[in-house]
Protein backbone atom coordinates (compact mmCIF):
# COMPACT_ATOMS: atom_id res chain seq x y z
CA UNK A 1 0.00 0.00 0.00
CA UNK A 2 1.07 2.93 -0.90
CA UNK A 3 -0.72 5.80 1.58
CA UNK A 4 -1.09 9.74 0.75
CA UNK A 5 -2.14 12.76 2.04
CA UNK A 6 -2.73 13.10 6.02
CA UNK A 7 -2.43 11.25 9.20
CA UNK A 8 -6.41 11.07 9.35
CA UNK A 9 -5.92 9.25 5.79
CA UNK A 10 -3.15 7.17 7.48
CA UNK A 11 -5.37 5.79 9.57
CA UNK A 12 -8.05 4.71 7.74
CA UNK A 13 -4.99 3.17 5.44
CA UNK A 14 -3.72 1.00 8.65
CA UNK A 15 -7.69 -0.29 9.38
CA UNK A 16 -7.44 -1.59 5.61
CA UNK A 17 -3.98 -3.20 5.79
CA UNK A 18 -5.73 -4.76 9.22
CA UNK A 19 -8.47 -6.26 7.24
CA UNK A 20 -6.29 -7.45 4.47
CA UNK A 21 -3.98 -9.05 7.22
CA UNK A 22 -7.29 -10.70 8.82
CA UNK A 23 -8.14 -12.24 5.70
CA UNK A 24 -4.38 -14.26 5.52
CA UNK A 25 -2.85 -11.98 3.24
CA UNK A 26 0.63 -11.42 3.47
CA UNK A 27 1.56 -7.51 3.13
CA UNK A 28 4.81 -6.11 1.56
CA UNK A 29 6.99 -2.99 2.01
CA UNK A 30 8.41 -4.30 -1.77
CA UNK A 31 5.88 -3.28 -4.89
CA UNK A 32 8.28 -6.04 -6.76
CA UNK A 33 6.82 -8.68 -4.80
CA UNK A 34 3.23 -7.14 -4.59
CA UNK A 35 0.48 -8.50 -6.65
CA UNK A 36 -1.90 -6.34 -5.40
CA UNK A 37 -0.84 -2.75 -5.03
CA UNK A 38 -3.09 -0.14 -3.10
CA UNK A 39 -3.18 3.51 -3.24
CA UNK A 40 -4.79 5.39 -0.58
CA UNK A 41 -5.17 9.02 -2.36
CA UNK A 42 -5.85 12.37 -0.70
CA UNK A 43 -8.47 14.48 -2.51
CA UNK A 44 -8.01 17.60 -0.21
CA UNK A 45 -6.49 20.40 -2.63
CA UNK A 46 -5.76 20.28 -6.64
CA UNK A 47 -1.82 19.39 -6.03
CA UNK A 48 -2.83 16.11 -3.59
CA UNK A 49 -5.06 15.14 -6.87
CA UNK A 50 -2.28 15.49 -9.02
CA UNK A 51 -0.10 13.67 -7.18
CA UNK A 52 -2.62 10.77 -6.60
CA UNK A 53 -3.13 10.19 -10.38
CA UNK A 54 0.29 10.79 -10.77
CA UNK A 55 1.36 8.14 -7.97
CA UNK A 56 -1.32 5.71 -9.63
CA UNK A 57 0.09 5.84 -13.05
CA UNK A 58 3.34 5.20 -11.89
CA UNK A 59 2.60 2.29 -10.26
CA UNK A 60 0.65 1.06 -13.43
CA UNK A 61 4.13 0.84 -14.79
CA UNK A 62 5.02 -1.57 -12.43
CA UNK A 63 2.48 -4.37 -14.30
CA UNK A 64 4.61 -7.23 -15.69
CA UNK A 65 6.27 -8.55 -12.80
CA UNK A 66 4.08 -10.26 -10.37
CA UNK A 67 1.62 -7.13 -9.79
CA UNK A 68 -1.62 -7.77 -10.95
CA UNK A 69 -4.14 -5.50 -9.66
CA UNK A 70 -4.29 -2.09 -8.69
CA UNK A 71 -6.71 -0.41 -5.73
CA UNK A 72 -7.53 3.04 -5.85
CA UNK A 73 -9.17 3.98 -2.43
CA UNK A 74 -9.83 7.05 -0.25
CA UNK A 75 -11.00 10.19 -0.52
CA UNK A 76 -10.25 10.78 -4.32
CA UNK A 77 -12.57 8.06 -5.72
CA UNK A 78 -14.57 9.10 -2.65
CA UNK A 79 -14.90 12.20 -4.24
CA UNK A 80 -14.90 11.75 -7.90
CA UNK A 81 -15.29 8.96 -8.70
CA UNK A 82 -17.97 9.69 -11.48
CA UNK A 83 -15.57 11.39 -13.22
CA UNK A 84 -12.30 9.07 -12.68
CA UNK A 85 -13.67 5.30 -13.14
CA UNK A 86 -13.92 6.06 -16.46
CA UNK A 87 -10.95 7.92 -17.42
CA UNK A 88 -8.48 6.74 -14.89
CA UNK A 89 -8.37 3.29 -16.85
CA UNK A 90 -5.03 2.10 -14.91
CA UNK A 91 -6.95 1.22 -11.67
CA UNK A 92 -9.26 -1.94 -11.78
CA UNK A 93 -10.86 -1.35 -8.27
CA UNK A 94 -11.82 1.85 -6.93
CA UNK A 95 -13.21 2.13 -3.28
CA UNK A 96 -14.21 4.80 -0.97
CA UNK A 97 -12.95 5.84 2.57
CA UNK A 98 -15.56 3.36 4.36
CA UNK A 99 -15.80 0.84 1.78
CA UNK A 100 -13.04 -1.57 3.49
CA UNK A 101 -15.01 -4.77 3.72
CA UNK A 102 -16.03 -4.13 0.06
CA UNK A 103 -12.14 -4.70 -1.31
CA UNK A 104 -12.20 -8.27 -1.31
CA UNK A 105 -15.42 -9.02 -3.51
CA UNK A 106 -14.57 -6.07 -6.08
CA UNK A 107 -11.12 -8.21 -6.42
CA UNK A 108 -12.97 -11.29 -6.91
CA UNK A 109 -14.77 -9.52 -9.81
CA UNK A 110 -12.07 -7.81 -10.84
CA UNK A 111 -10.18 -11.70 -11.19
CA UNK A 112 -13.09 -12.17 -12.68
CA UNK A 113 -12.53 -9.79 -15.69
CA UNK A 114 -14.66 -6.53 -14.39
CA UNK A 115 -13.18 -2.96 -13.91
CA UNK A 116 -15.06 -2.65 -10.34
CA UNK A 117 -16.46 0.58 -8.48
CA UNK A 118 -17.03 -0.37 -5.12
CA UNK A 119 -17.28 3.61 -3.92
CA UNK A 120 -20.03 3.68 -1.08
CA UNK A 121 -20.76 -0.33 -1.24
CA UNK A 122 -19.21 -1.20 2.19
CA UNK A 123 -18.16 -0.20 5.54
CA UNK A 124 -15.42 0.78 7.52
CA UNK A 125 -13.22 -2.38 9.45
CA UNK A 126 -13.45 -2.12 13.41
CA UNK A 127 -10.65 -4.72 13.96
CA UNK A 128 -7.08 -4.94 14.07
CA UNK A 129 -5.22 -2.14 12.80
CA UNK A 130 -1.58 -2.51 11.17
CA UNK A 131 0.50 0.28 12.19
CA UNK A 132 2.74 1.99 9.74
CA UNK A 133 4.21 5.05 12.05
CA UNK A 134 7.39 3.59 14.21
CA UNK A 135 6.29 1.10 17.07
CA UNK A 136 6.40 3.82 20.12
CA UNK A 137 4.12 6.22 18.78
CA UNK A 138 0.93 6.10 16.60
CA UNK A 139 -2.74 7.88 15.74
CA UNK A 140 -5.80 7.70 16.93
CA UNK A 141 -8.83 8.98 14.49
CA UNK A 142 -11.61 9.75 17.06
CA UNK A 143 -14.08 11.46 14.74
CA UNK A 144 -14.54 11.49 10.89
CA UNK A 145 -16.42 14.08 8.48
CA UNK A 146 -16.54 17.84 9.50
CA UNK A 147 -19.79 20.36 9.66
CA UNK A 148 -17.17 23.53 10.16
CA UNK A 149 -17.66 24.06 6.26
CA UNK A 150 -15.03 27.17 6.16
CA UNK A 151 -15.37 28.21 2.89
CA UNK A 152 -11.98 27.25 1.36
CA UNK A 153 -12.74 23.53 2.23
CA UNK A 154 -13.58 20.39 0.36
CA UNK A 155 -13.59 18.16 3.64
CA UNK A 156 -17.37 18.35 4.12
CA UNK A 157 -18.12 17.27 0.50
CA UNK A 158 -15.50 14.51 0.35
CA UNK A 159 -16.48 13.09 4.39
CA UNK A 160 -19.32 13.92 5.20
CA UNK A 161 -20.89 15.34 8.33
CA UNK A 162 -18.84 15.63 11.50
CA UNK A 163 -19.52 12.28 13.37
CA UNK A 164 -17.96 10.80 16.49
CA UNK A 165 -16.77 7.46 17.22
CA UNK A 166 -18.26 5.51 20.14
CA UNK A 167 -16.26 5.92 22.83
CA UNK A 168 -16.01 2.60 24.27
CA UNK A 169 -14.59 1.55 20.40
CA UNK A 170 -12.07 4.33 20.52
CA UNK A 171 -10.36 2.92 24.30
CA UNK A 172 -10.57 -0.54 23.10
CA UNK A 173 -8.75 0.44 19.78
CA UNK A 174 -6.27 2.39 21.51
CA UNK A 175 -5.66 -0.56 24.19
CA UNK A 176 -5.00 -2.93 21.18
CA UNK A 177 -2.45 -0.71 19.66
CA UNK A 178 0.08 -2.16 22.14
CA UNK A 179 2.83 -0.39 23.88
CA UNK A 180 2.82 3.27 22.93
CA UNK A 181 5.20 5.94 23.95
CA UNK A 182 2.65 8.81 22.19
CA UNK A 183 -0.52 8.33 21.29
CA UNK A 184 -1.99 11.41 18.93
CA UNK A 185 -5.52 12.41 18.63
CA UNK A 186 -6.45 13.47 15.27
CA UNK A 187 -9.96 14.56 13.65
CA UNK A 188 -10.74 17.53 11.23
CA UNK A 189 -12.03 19.02 14.81
CA UNK A 190 -10.63 16.81 18.00
CA UNK A 191 -12.34 19.68 20.10
CA UNK A 192 -15.73 18.68 18.91
CA UNK A 193 -15.64 15.08 19.97
CA UNK A 194 -18.98 13.62 21.13
CA UNK A 195 -21.21 16.72 20.78
CA UNK A 196 -23.78 14.93 17.79
CA UNK A 197 -23.05 11.69 18.90
CA UNK A 198 -23.74 11.94 23.16
CA UNK A 199 -25.45 15.35 22.97
CA UNK A 200 -22.91 16.91 25.09
CA UNK A 201 -19.18 17.60 24.52
CA UNK A 202 -16.90 14.71 25.68
CA UNK A 203 -13.43 15.44 24.46
CA UNK A 204 -12.29 15.43 28.02
CA UNK A 205 -13.90 12.41 28.91
CA UNK A 206 -12.22 10.38 26.54
CA UNK A 207 -8.97 12.18 27.09
CA UNK A 208 -9.23 11.18 30.71
CA UNK A 209 -10.44 7.72 29.63
CA UNK A 210 -7.10 7.15 27.35
CA UNK A 211 -5.17 9.06 29.52
CA UNK A 212 -6.03 5.49 32.12
CA UNK A 213 -4.78 2.95 29.87
CA UNK A 214 -1.73 1.12 31.04
CA UNK A 215 0.14 1.18 27.30
CA UNK A 216 -0.24 4.91 26.51
CA UNK A 217 2.11 6.81 27.86
CA UNK A 218 1.20 9.93 26.76
CA UNK A 219 -1.47 12.36 24.43
CA UNK A 220 -1.11 14.83 22.13
CA UNK A 221 -3.81 16.78 20.67
CA UNK A 222 -4.24 18.12 17.25
CA UNK A 223 -6.72 20.13 15.07
CA UNK A 224 -8.06 21.58 18.10
CA UNK A 225 -10.94 24.42 17.13
CA UNK A 226 -10.20 27.64 18.59
CA UNK A 227 -13.77 28.51 19.25
CA UNK A 228 -14.10 25.13 21.17
CA UNK A 229 -11.04 24.68 23.58
CA UNK A 230 -12.77 25.19 26.97
CA UNK A 231 -11.62 26.24 30.29
CA UNK A 232 -12.15 22.47 31.14
CA UNK A 233 -9.54 21.34 28.43
CA UNK A 234 -7.04 23.87 29.49
CA UNK A 235 -7.08 22.64 32.99
CA UNK A 236 -7.04 19.25 31.75
CA UNK A 237 -3.87 20.31 30.47
CA UNK A 238 -2.70 21.83 33.77
CA UNK A 239 -3.62 18.82 35.61
CA UNK A 240 -2.89 15.92 33.40
CA UNK A 241 0.52 14.28 33.74
CA UNK A 242 -0.34 12.19 30.14
CA UNK A 243 -1.29 14.88 28.56
CA UNK A 244 1.86 16.75 26.40
CA UNK A 245 1.82 20.62 26.75
CA UNK A 246 1.59 20.79 23.35
CA UNK A 247 -1.77 22.21 21.34
CA UNK A 248 -2.33 22.28 17.67
CA UNK A 249 -5.15 25.24 16.78
CA UNK A 250 -5.80 26.00 13.18
CA UNK A 251 -6.30 29.43 12.90
CA UNK A 252 -5.61 30.39 9.21
CA UNK A 253 -6.14 34.01 9.87
CA UNK A 254 -5.85 36.47 12.53
CA UNK A 255 -7.70 39.73 11.02
CA UNK A 256 -11.18 39.54 11.50
CA UNK A 257 -12.82 40.29 7.82
CA UNK A 258 -10.74 37.12 6.47
CA UNK A 259 -11.63 35.31 9.20
CA UNK A 260 -15.20 36.13 8.41
CA UNK A 261 -15.02 35.31 4.90
CA UNK A 262 -13.57 32.21 5.22
CA UNK A 263 -16.48 31.33 7.89
CA UNK A 264 -14.21 30.89 10.55
CA UNK A 265 -15.46 31.75 14.36
CA UNK A 266 -13.20 34.00 16.23
CA UNK A 267 -10.93 37.30 15.90
CA UNK A 268 -7.55 38.30 16.30
CA UNK A 269 -8.66 39.71 19.84
CA UNK A 270 -10.26 36.03 20.70
CA UNK A 271 -7.35 34.30 19.36
CA UNK A 272 -4.54 36.23 21.31
CA UNK A 273 -6.42 36.29 24.70
CA UNK A 274 -7.29 32.18 24.25
CA UNK A 275 -3.39 31.68 23.80
CA UNK A 276 -2.62 33.93 26.82
CA UNK A 277 -5.21 31.78 28.73
CA UNK A 278 -3.23 28.96 27.43
CA UNK A 279 0.23 29.92 28.69
CA UNK A 280 -0.94 31.28 32.06
CA UNK A 281 -2.73 28.26 33.19
CA UNK A 282 0.18 25.52 31.39
CA UNK A 283 3.64 27.51 31.51
CA UNK A 284 5.67 26.45 28.79
CA UNK A 285 2.88 25.03 26.70
CA UNK A 286 4.07 24.51 23.10
CA UNK A 287 0.54 26.31 20.57
CA UNK A 288 1.05 25.32 16.57
CA UNK A 289 -1.24 26.84 14.06
CA UNK A 290 -1.25 26.93 10.15
CA UNK A 291 -2.03 29.83 8.09
CA UNK A 292 -3.47 30.46 4.85
CA UNK A 293 -1.66 33.05 2.93
CA UNK A 294 -3.57 34.98 -0.26
CA UNK A 295 -7.03 34.66 0.51
CA UNK A 296 -9.53 35.72 -2.03
CA UNK A 297 -9.71 39.79 -1.38
CA UNK A 298 -6.78 39.47 1.34
CA UNK A 299 -4.86 42.46 0.68
CA UNK A 300 -0.98 43.43 1.14
CA UNK A 301 -1.91 45.49 4.64
CA UNK A 302 -3.82 42.02 6.12
CA UNK A 303 -1.41 39.96 5.10
CA UNK A 304 1.11 41.75 7.05
CA UNK A 305 -0.90 42.31 9.69
CA UNK A 306 -0.87 38.57 9.62
CA UNK A 307 2.81 38.99 10.70
CA UNK A 308 2.23 41.41 13.21
CA UNK A 309 0.25 38.81 15.01
CA UNK A 310 2.81 35.95 14.31
CA UNK A 311 5.09 38.86 16.26
CA UNK A 312 3.16 39.15 19.34
CA UNK A 313 1.50 35.54 19.72
CA UNK A 314 4.96 34.24 19.05
CA UNK A 315 3.53 30.45 18.68
CA UNK A 316 6.07 27.64 18.78
CA UNK A 317 5.32 26.39 15.64
CA UNK A 318 3.64 27.62 12.47
CA UNK A 319 2.73 25.78 8.68
CA UNK A 320 1.81 27.87 6.29
CA UNK A 321 0.06 27.55 3.11
CA UNK A 322 -1.27 29.34 -0.27
CA UNK A 323 -4.88 29.52 -0.66
CA UNK A 324 -5.92 26.80 -3.50
CA UNK A 325 -8.85 27.43 -5.28
CA UNK A 326 -11.13 24.65 -5.19
CA UNK A 327 -14.13 23.99 -7.46
CA UNK A 328 -17.28 23.26 -5.66
CA UNK A 329 -16.30 25.84 -2.34
CA UNK A 330 -17.89 28.82 -1.52
CA UNK A 331 -14.63 30.47 -1.81
CA UNK A 332 -13.89 29.56 -5.30
CA UNK A 333 -16.50 32.17 -5.72
CA UNK A 334 -15.11 35.43 -4.65
CA UNK A 335 -13.78 38.09 -6.14
CA UNK A 336 -10.50 39.24 -6.64
CA UNK A 337 -8.89 36.00 -6.29
CA UNK A 338 -4.73 36.71 -5.64
CA UNK A 339 -2.49 35.84 -7.82
CA UNK A 340 -0.10 32.61 -7.75
CA UNK A 341 2.65 34.61 -7.59
CA UNK A 342 1.84 36.65 -4.71
CA UNK A 343 0.24 34.21 -2.91
CA UNK A 344 3.79 32.53 -2.70
CA UNK A 345 5.07 35.46 -1.84
CA UNK A 346 3.12 36.00 0.94
CA UNK A 347 3.56 32.56 2.27
CA UNK A 348 7.22 33.56 1.86
CA UNK A 349 7.21 36.83 3.76
CA UNK A 350 5.52 34.81 6.80
CA UNK A 351 7.53 31.85 6.88
CA UNK A 352 10.55 34.72 7.04
CA UNK A 353 9.16 36.35 10.20
CA UNK A 354 8.45 32.97 11.78
CA UNK A 355 11.49 31.80 11.02
CA UNK A 356 12.84 34.21 13.71
CA UNK A 357 10.59 33.68 16.34
CA UNK A 358 11.74 30.10 16.22
CA UNK A 359 15.08 30.53 15.74
CA UNK A 360 14.72 32.68 18.80
CA UNK A 361 12.75 30.07 20.83
CA UNK A 362 15.46 27.65 19.95
CA UNK A 363 18.41 29.13 20.64
CA UNK A 364 17.12 29.66 24.50
CA UNK A 365 17.62 25.83 24.43
CA UNK A 366 21.04 26.04 23.85
CA UNK A 367 23.00 25.35 26.47
CA UNK A 368 20.40 23.52 28.82
CA UNK A 369 19.52 19.93 28.67
CA UNK A 370 16.22 18.73 27.21
CA UNK A 371 13.99 15.82 27.21
CA UNK A 372 14.09 14.12 24.02
CA UNK A 373 11.66 10.87 22.95
CA UNK A 374 13.83 8.73 20.74
CA UNK A 375 12.26 8.32 16.94
CA UNK A 376 15.57 6.21 15.65
CA UNK A 377 19.01 7.07 13.23
CA UNK A 378 19.19 9.77 10.83
CA UNK A 379 21.74 8.51 8.38
CA UNK A 380 22.11 11.74 6.86
CA UNK A 381 23.65 13.61 9.57
CA UNK A 382 26.31 11.02 9.81
CA UNK A 383 24.21 8.17 12.22
CA UNK A 384 23.58 11.01 14.80
CA UNK A 385 20.49 9.82 16.92
CA UNK A 386 16.86 11.96 16.11
CA UNK A 387 14.31 12.44 18.33
CA UNK A 388 11.28 15.12 19.36
CA UNK A 389 11.09 17.42 22.29
CA UNK A 390 8.01 18.08 23.44
CA UNK A 391 7.12 20.66 21.97
CA UNK A 392 7.64 18.96 18.15
CA UNK A 393 4.70 16.68 16.76
CA UNK A 394 6.29 13.53 14.39
CA UNK A 395 6.76 14.97 10.71
CA UNK A 396 5.22 18.35 11.02
CA UNK A 397 7.76 20.23 13.54
CA UNK A 398 11.13 20.07 14.21
CA UNK A 399 13.37 17.46 15.25
CA UNK A 400 17.07 17.18 17.62
CA UNK A 401 19.44 15.18 16.64
CA UNK A 402 21.66 13.91 19.03
CA UNK A 403 24.44 12.03 20.06
CA UNK A 404 25.12 9.13 22.69
CA UNK A 405 26.36 5.82 23.14
CA UNK A 406 23.42 4.10 22.52
CA UNK A 407 19.58 5.05 22.70
CA UNK A 408 16.32 2.85 22.06
CA UNK A 409 13.42 4.09 19.83
CA UNK A 410 10.58 4.88 21.76
CA UNK A 411 12.30 5.93 24.96
CA UNK A 412 13.30 9.52 26.39
CA UNK A 413 16.74 10.64 27.14
CA UNK A 414 18.17 13.97 28.67
CA UNK A 415 20.02 16.08 25.51
CA UNK A 416 22.49 18.69 26.51
CA UNK A 417 21.86 20.68 23.43
CA UNK A 418 25.26 22.25 22.03
CA UNK A 419 23.66 24.10 18.43
CA UNK A 420 20.08 25.39 16.86
CA UNK A 421 19.09 26.80 13.89
CA UNK A 422 15.80 27.96 12.62
CA UNK A 423 13.96 24.70 13.39
CA UNK A 424 16.47 21.76 14.93
CA UNK A 425 18.02 21.67 18.10
CA UNK A 426 21.86 19.35 17.70
CA UNK A 427 23.24 18.00 21.02
CA UNK A 428 24.19 14.95 23.19
CA UNK A 429 23.73 12.92 26.26
CA UNK A 430 25.87 13.60 29.23
CA UNK A 431 27.82 9.93 29.21
CA UNK A 432 28.80 10.46 25.31
CA UNK A 433 32.59 11.12 24.65
CA UNK A 434 33.72 12.71 20.97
Amino acid sequence: MISLGCDKNRVDAERLLGLIRSKGCRITADIAEAQVLIVNTCAFLNEARKEAIDTVIECDACRGGKLEKLVVAGCLPEKYVGELFPSLTEGDVFIGCADADALFSALERSYAGERVNAVHTGREWKGARVLTTPLHYGYLKIADGCSNHCTYCLIPQIRGRYRSYPMEELVEEAASLGELSELILVAQDTTRYGEELYGKNKFVELIQRLSALENIGSLRLLYCYPDVITEELIQEFARNGKLIKYIDIPLQHSEDRVLKLMNRKGSRKSYLELIARLREAVPGIAVRSTFIAGFPTETAEECEALASFLREARLTNCGFFAYSREPGTAAYRLPAQVSAREKQRRVRELYAVQRKISAQFLQEKVGTCVQVLCDGVDEETGGRFVGRAYWSAPEIDGKVYFRAPFAEQGKTYAVHITAADSYDLYGQTPDFEG
